[in-house]
């Protein structure tokens, strides 16, 4: 399986770095194509997921925000089905393409995941003009799973160049008592020395990859 990931040169688009990004020092974000074995990724998949499932933040949680995945990140599929398992109240992205504005929607069940629409960029979300549960209405959430490009270990984390989780956690800040906790799913190639970040971005809670809590040598793009 190839695995694919790049950043943007213009923060208001989306599209393929043609050369390094300002504050980048990670080697595989620029473009990154790492030749991983069917094996190494389903490997890769299932420890994390396992990791989820064990994990103190995610037992103790009730009302739970997580990403549909694209192809080149973590699969969330089973992490939604036990969501669910446990009776806990799940919400997804429902992004507005010509904003910055995201809000959490319910998800009824796993199965009506295969029956929404695709954004323009192949995002599987509700349509717009559908009524549907907002979290921060309706009580808040107790964990957020945050996808992106690029991590480091200060938990800074490099989105799509749009802003929309960093917005969305102000706004959960603002909207409820005990803010939320926020884990990163990632590829341990994700992981880098450095990533931009301004004065608008959220750092997240904990960025969990396959060797958590071991020693991971990070790399800069000048290697």
């Amino acid at each position: 399986m190839t695995v694919l990931l790049w950043v943007t040169l213009i923060p208001q688009t989306l599209g393929m770095a043609k050369g390094p990004v300002e504050g980048l020092k990670c080697t595989p974000l620029v473009y990154f194509q790492s030749q991983w074995g069917t094996t190494e990724a389903t490997v890769t998949y299932m420890t994390l997921t396992k990791k989820v499932f064990t994990h103190s933040e995610c037992q103790k949680s009730k009302r739970v925000s997580i990403f549909l995945s694209m192809p080149d990140e973590i699969e969330t599929e089973e992490i939604i089905k036990d969501i669910f398992r446990q009776g806990k109240t799940c919400f997804i992205p429902r992004y507005q393409l010509q904003s910055n504005h995201m809000d959490m929607v319910k998800l009824v069940s796993p199965e009506e995941i295969a029956s929404l629409p695709r954004t323009s960029w192949n995002i599987q979300q509700p349509s717009e003009d559908e009524v549907l549960e907002e979290a921060l209405s309706t009580g808040g959430l107790d964990l957020i799973f945050v996808p992106g490009l690029g991590f480091n270990k200060q938990s800074n984390h490099l989105g799509w160049g749009k802003g929309y989780y960093d917005a969305y956690l102000k706004r959960c800040l603002q909207s409820q008592d005990v803010k939320p906790y926020t884990l990163a799913l990632v590829f341990k190639e994700q992981i880098c020395l450095q990533v931009p970040v301004d004065e608008n971005d959220v750092k997240v809670d904990e960025v969990l990859y396959k060797d958590s809590g071991a020693p991971l040598a990070l790399t800069t793009a000048a290697e």
